[in-house]
């Protein structure tokens, strides 16, 4: 048995339900992930963790344990936190990791995500044991899979992850701008990324653009497809799942998109799949 990643949450920005995104899903970023021993390692804390944490207290006998890693502290990932169920369990532990580089200390937002003039119940009444812990660049964690990360281009800040177990590896790039607009960004070298995810067998990466709206947006910390298929290539990934679509982006507009990258893989002699991220979708590894 190797990485199991099931998705919670897939849009960018803002939730975005309705007729048009269900089978993409309209919930902002969250990834379940399992490792081979069944720990429970968290991507991201948007909307879609609400599901998860439902999901989690009518199937768990007993009080969960969980590791969330926060790519960053920007509101669509973040914002499923106050309605995840398991935090107001006694019992339950769970411990947030996040970047000590980001603008703001990654606690402070959360916190102040449920002070009282923005949300009814304090963080600090809640009923799980909650530990804020830091991710430091260049080392490697042991959270039953080896979990490492990498600083990448986005306002604010923002962390590449990958996670390892065994020889099954996938990294997750939810918030990156791989365009020209990202050189006035702090962050990871083209090389550097490359190297970091070098042999992945899954990349996860920002897909919010399409090249007709990116230069609308230069700057704004955000890839457009054909950009995540090249650097998949470039790093010999097998899978390219398009990630963080754009709120207002249509199911059939996805299709078509996954339906060009699949056409610049063929163009390129390359072999990787692609895929658009769906809620409720499994990716084993």
């Amino acid at each position: 048995m190797g990485l199991s990643l099931r998705f919670w949450g897939t849009r960018g920005s803002i939730p975005s339900p309705g007729p048009l995104t269900a089978r993409y899903g309209g919930n902002t970023p969250c990834i379940e992930v399992r490792g081979a021993d069944g720990r429970l390692i968290i991507l991201d804390a948007g909307t879609g963790l609400r599901g998860l944490g439902r999901w989690l207290d009518e199937t768990s006998t007993v009080p969960i344990s969980a590791d969330i890693l926060l790519t960053h502290g920007h509101w669509d990932h973040i914002q499923g936190i106050p309605f995840f169920a398991p935090l107001f369990v006694k019992g339950t532990r769970i411990r947030i990791w996040g970047s000590d580089l980001l603008d703001r200390p990654l606690e402070a937002v959360v916190r102040e995500q449920m002070a009282p003039v923005v949300f009814p119940v304090l963080f600090d009444t809640v009923a799980a044991k909650v530990e804020f812990c830091i991710v430091e660049v260049g080392k490697t964690y042991d959270l039953g899979c080896k979990i490492s990360a990498l600083s990448v281009r986005h306002p604010g800040g923002a962390l590449a992850i990958k996670i390892l177990d065994g020889s099954n590896s996938a990294v997750f790039i939810s918030d990156n701008e791989l365009g020209a607009g990202g050189e006035m960004l702090p962050g990871a070298t083209r090389g550097e990324l490359v190297k970091f995810i070098r042999g992945t067998k899954v990349l996860i990466h920002d897909a919010t653009y399409t090249a007709e709206e990116y230069p609308m947006h230069r700057g704004w910390g955000h890839s457009i497809p054909a950009e995540a298929v090249e650097l998949a290539i470039e790093a010999g990934s097998e899978q390219l799942v398009l990630f963080h679509h754009k709120p207002d982006r249509t199911d059939d507009e996805i299709d078509e998109m996954v339906r060009e990258c699949k056409l610049l893989v063929k163009k390129r002699g390359a072999r990787l799949s692609v895929v658009g991220a769906t809620e409720g979708m499994t990716v084993n590894v």
